[in-house]
This record gives structure tokens, sequence and C-alpha cells, in this order.
């Protein structure tokens, strides 16, 4: 078989192996006009041998380009004939092939194209005059071969011509079948991956769908039934198999399904939970966080705790994921229901105190009390608290209650000018409220009143301001943060708001007068190092130093004090009045403890 080197040396007129092609002086210098006598071109006997090696030749090739390249090297060999330029058609429209070792005429494409698949004259600058012959295959041309002559051609030469360009369109038209076999094969095996790809994909959205319906009927059975956040925990573990807790807003366990349950349940860092929260807020959805797939049940922007599945080998796949979501949805809803819940309560609450601290209706008061599950028919004590660190509205509120809950207390609880008030059915324990408070807030620094028991709705009143006096005093005192109980105040019960001003301011003019009027024109603390002076018990030393002055110093003062009160100190009866005027002077007046 003769190969494309073969046609090659066809052109430049070198032997091959089963027959010779001379080399002419036109395809040594293939643009010179044919001159001199005629060289030998292969014989009849030759041609068909020829012929069929070019043929063969160009059904080899790899692709049309080829193809018309072999074509357009081998044109020189059929005749006076030179290749000038071919085209390919591609996506409807022609495309030069550039001919190698020359360069494409560009001003040919014109008139090739407007010939439309027709034969025609063409104009080759530089050249004779030329020919654009069409390569006609079953479905159209695929292409042209543009043909120059240097000499007038024998018809022998036009019919070597003419079945080149048929065995070139011949090829062209093998070749492209045989191209869109292979795009016909690539695409049929694409379409058998697509459709198996589908396949799988309708397998694997039936399977999706069916676990879709499962956990959408799991949860809306657990809704059904009226089952709070433990049975939705529950139907979470049982869906994904892993272990499920439930966090609230501050990073406290409040239920944990499944094995593998800390114990006891670490305390959360307020920092780091803060940050996982606006982690998982800015992602929207799952989030992992080391061991456990999060996700912050947020309806409408408050975060109301966060459901975690534990997961250390980071197993939970999307199906796990789906639950997570639709879980967490379920327990939007169940505890935006309970904060409602409480929301309305705590209003009902606060009523019902502010009713009771004003003095109401007995019967009223009775049924309200009743429907909240708090039964005034006990004697009842009024409590009040103020914490420093703690703004008194509705959170602080409910904190109180909570501690009030985890030592045993039964009462109604409401924010209310500065404090926050409890009616409660029992006296409390002398500290056990002010500790569960400071666990709570994480803070000592609070004080909190407790009035004298009150037998009848009547005296709840009263009992608030024994509540609020007590507070005071508690305030007012050396160690103003913890509980103290009216009760116990003893001296100072007689000291309390709501009574008449007038004497006891008297009273303390009439003692302290003097050493308020020289504190005032000369800016000194003559009244507040008498007062520190009695609480220490009159010892020198403990008074210089809760005063934070030297000993040389309050005896300075002490001194002064004697001149310009003009009272002795050492006087049994100076001593009692002095004292009692001071504590007047803090608890009664207002004045700075």
């Amino acid at each position: 078989m003769v190969d494309r080197r073969a046609a090659r040396n066809m052109h430049r007129g070198r032997p091959v192996r089963d027959g010779s092609l001379p080399r002419s002086r036109a395809a040594r210098h293939p643009t010179a006009p044919w001159q001199g006598p005629r060289t030998h071109r292969p014989g009849p006997a030759e041609l068909p041998r020829e012929l069929l090696a070019v043929s063969r030749a160009l059904t080899d090739a790899r692709n049309e380009d080829e193809i018309l390249r072999l074509a357009m090297e081998y044109v020189p060999a059929v005749g006076p004939y030179s290749a000038e330029a071919g085209y390919l058609r591609a996506h409807g429209r022609l495309v030069p092939v550039p001919r190698a070792g020359a360069d494409h005429p560009p001003a040919v494409d014109r008139v090739v194209r407007e010939l439309a698949g027709r034969d025609g004259p063409v104009d080759v600058p530089g050249r004779s005059p030329g020919r654009a012959l069409a390569l006609r295959g079953p479905g159209g041309p695929h292409g042209y071969l543009v043909v120059t002559c240097r000499s007038r051609p024998t018809d022998a030469h036009d019919a070597l011509l003419a079945m080149l360009v048929r065995l070139t369109a011949a090829a062209l038209s093998a070749a492209v079948a045989h191209r869109r076999r292979q795009e016909d094969a690539l695409e049929l095996h694409r379409l058998r991956r697509e459709r198996a790809t589908l396949q799988q994909r309708m397998i694997s959205l039936v399977v999706e769908a069916g676990h879709q319906r499962a956990v959408h009927q799991a949860l809306a059975d657990v809704a059904a039934s009226g089952g709070g956040q433990e049975a939705i925990t529950g139907v979470l573990h049982e869906l994904t198999g892993f272990p499920v807790l439930l966090e609230d807003r501050f990073g406290r366990l409040r239920s944990w399904t499944g094995p593998g349950r800390p114990d006891p349940y670490p305390d959360p860092d307020p920092a780091r939970h803060e940050e996982v929260l606006q982690q998982a807020a800015r992602r929207g959805g799952p989030v992992r966080v080391k061991d456990r797939l999060i996700r912050v049940i947020r309806p409408r922007g408050e975060v109301l705790g966060v459901l975690a599945l534990v997961d250390p080998r980071d197993e939970a796949d999307h199906y796990a994921e789906f639950a997570l979501e639709h879980a967490a949805t379920s327990l939007a809803m169940e505890l935006s229901h309970l904060r409602r819940l409480a929301e309305v309560e705590l209003r009902l609450r606060r009523e019902l105190v502010d009713d009771l601290l004003a003095g109401t209706d007995e019967t009223s008061a009775y049924a309200r009390s009743e429907a909240l599950g708090h039964d005034l028919r006990r004697a009842q004590y009024v409590i009040v608290v103020r914490w420093r660190s703690e703004a008194a509205d509705d959170a602080f509120a409910r904190t109180v209650g909570r501690a009030a809950s985890a030592v045993g207390m039964r009462s109604l609880v409401t924010p209310c000018s500065g404090h926050v008030v409890l009616v409660a059915e029992d006296r409390p324990p002398d500290r056990a409220l002010y500790e569960a408070l400071v666990r709570e807030t994480g803070t000592h620094d609070g004080t909190i009143g407790v009035s004298a028991r009150c037998d009848t709705l009547d005296g709840i009143p009263g009992g608030y301001q024994e509540a609020l006096r007590a507070l005071e005093v508690r305030r007012r005192s050396r160690c103003r943060y913890g509980t103290t109980f009216f009760d116990d105040l003893g001296l100072y019960r007689i000291l309390g708001p709501g009574g008449d001003y007038q004497e006891l301011e008297g009273f303390v003019r009439e003692w302290l007068g003097r050493l308020v009027d020289y504190d005032g024109r000369h800016r000194a603390a003559l009244v507040e190092t008498l007062s520190r002076y009695f609480d220490c018990g009159g010892n020198y030393a403990e008074t210089a130093e809760s005063l934070t002055i030297h000993r040389s110093t309050l005896r300075y003062r002490l001194q002064r004090i004697r001149e310009i009160s003009g009272r002795d100190l050492t006087n049994v009866e100076d001593r009692l009045n002095l004292q009692v005027a001071t504590r007047v002077w803090k608890v009664m007046l207002g004045e700075p403890g």
C-alpha cells in the first residue's frame, strides 16, 4: 500500500515502490509559466496505480484537514496545476485551510463563499486564471479546492484533476461520516451515562423523599400528641442514631437523649458560647463545632436554644442534617409557645402582685392566684430584691423566679420601680435565696429585704413597706450585700418609710445639725466619720481602716466633732442619741452610707 509519503513523493517526482513519476521543471518551479518540451508524465498504465495510492492515502488520513492538505499537495502531479487554497465547511460556513509552505490568499475568500456550492472561476492575485472546484458529498459540498493552471491543460489533465476532486470529496464524505459516527457514538455514550445518572438520581430522590416523609410524619405525630421538647429530641435520636442534646440560650443543658451524657454537664463559657451562636447565625444552617453538629433555634431572630447531634466521627450525612433542621423547626414552635405562655403568665403575675401591693379585692385576688397556682390563703411574705449589676426588668424577674424555685419557694414575681418583688407563701431560708441568686448572676452585689409575716391580704401593702425598710437598712449598713429580715431590725423597725419625717428631721437637726452644716461649708466628712465610729463599736483602728485614714487623723476629727457639736462621746446619753441620729440620717434621710 502506498501511503501519504508516497503521494508526496509523486508530487516531488521521486520514484515510488510500484511506479515512478519524473520530476518536471514545472514541479521544480510551480509559479513559472509552462515552457519547453513536455516532460514525462505517468502513462495510462501508471495512472490507475498512482490514483489508487492517492485514494488510499486520502482514505487513511485522520481528519478532513489532513485529507484536503494531501489533495492540495497532489494537485501538481496530475497536470500543469497549482493548488492555491482549500476550504472546508464547518458549522455552516466555509473555513480556509492553510496550505503548507504557502500564504493563504484572503482575496479569494469572498468569491468562493458567493459560489454557494457551484464550480466557478476565481482570480488569484499574482497567479494565472484559476477555478474553484466544489468537493461535493451526499449532503452538499464539503468544501472547495482552488486551482490555477500554468499552461493550457489537456483533456486528460482535466479528467485526472476531476478524478482527484472526486476522490478527495469521497474521502471527505467518508471522514465526515466516520466523524459523525464517532460523535453519535460519543453522544449515545453520554446519553447512556446521563440516563444512568438520572436513574440513580431518581432512586436517590425516592429514598430521600421516603426519608423526608418519615421525618415529617414522626415530628407531626409528636406535635399531634402534645409531646414537648423531650419527645422531639427522642424522635431525632431515633431518626439519626446520634445522641441528641438541647441547650438553652446560655449554653445550659435542657435535655439529653441517647448514650454518653457527661456527668456533670460542663458549665458554658459565656464568651465562647456567644461566639458560636454568632457563627451559626451567619451560616444559617447546621454548623459543625468540634464533635457536634449544631443548629441554633432562632425564630423571628430571637435565640431560644441550641439543638445538636453528638457526632465525634463526623459521620452525619445530609439525611441527618435534614432531620436536625426539621427537629429544630419543631422545637422553635414548641419553645416559642412556651415563651408566649411564660410571658402571659408573667403579665398576669405582675398584675396580681401590683394589685396586692396596692390593696385589692380578696375574691378577685384569690381567684387569680388559684389560676396561677399560688395559694394566697396561707400566710405570705413580701420579698424585695435589688442587684447592682442587674437591671430590674423582666429578664431579671425571671432569674429571681428561677432562683426562688430552686430553693423551694412558691411565689409570685414581678419587677417594680428599680427592684424585683416576690410574694411568697413561706418565709425564705436565711441565705438560700441570696446564694441562689449569686450562682445565677455570678456576682455578690445584691441586697434582699424580707417583710414580717402577713396573715391577711390587707397586710401585704404594709409588708411591702417593711421589706423596703429592711432592704434600705441593709444597703446602708457596713455589710450592704446579703439578706435582711424586718423581724431582725430591732430599733430600725420604727425608722421606716411611710412615717412622719418631721419629728425625725428635728431630732437629727438637734443632735447633728452643727456637724451637717460644718460639712456643707467646708466639704468635710464629720458626720460620716461619727457614723463609722459607731458602726465599728468605737474601735479606733477599725474605724480608721474603714475610712482609709490615719489614726491621728481620726483622733483629730473626733476632737473637732466634740468641739463643734458640744456633745460628749463618753456620756452614755449623748452617745446613744448621737448614734441613733446618725442611723436616722443614713437610713431615713437618704444620706450615702
